[in-house]
C-alpha cells in the first residue's frame, strides 16, 4: 500500500491495518521456517509496510502533516 493511501486512513484504520500486517508478517516468517514460503519477496513488503504506517503515526504525533 502506498503512502499516500496510508495517510489517507483515520489512526483507527492505521492501527487495524498495522495489526494485519503484523499477523501476515508472523504468518510468513513461520512459513519460511518451516519452508512453504513460495513468495519471499512478500516479506520485505510487509516490513516495509509496517515501517510506512509507523512513519506516518509518528509524523502525525510530531504535526508533520504532508499533503
Amino acid at each position: 500500500m502506498k503512502a499516500s493511501q496510508l495517510r489517507d486512513m483515520t489512526d483507527d484504520e492505521l492501527d487495524k491495518r498495522m495489526a494485519e500486517t503484523r499477523r501476515e508478517l508472523f504468518n510468513l516468517r513461520f512459513q519460511a521456517s518451516t519452508g512453504a514460503l513460495e513468495n519471499s519477496a512478500r516479506l520485505r513488503l510487509a516490513r516495509r509496510e509496517i515501517q510506512r504506517i509507523l512513519t506516518i503515526k509518528h509524523e502525525r504525533e510530531l504535526g508533520l502533516e504532508r499533503n
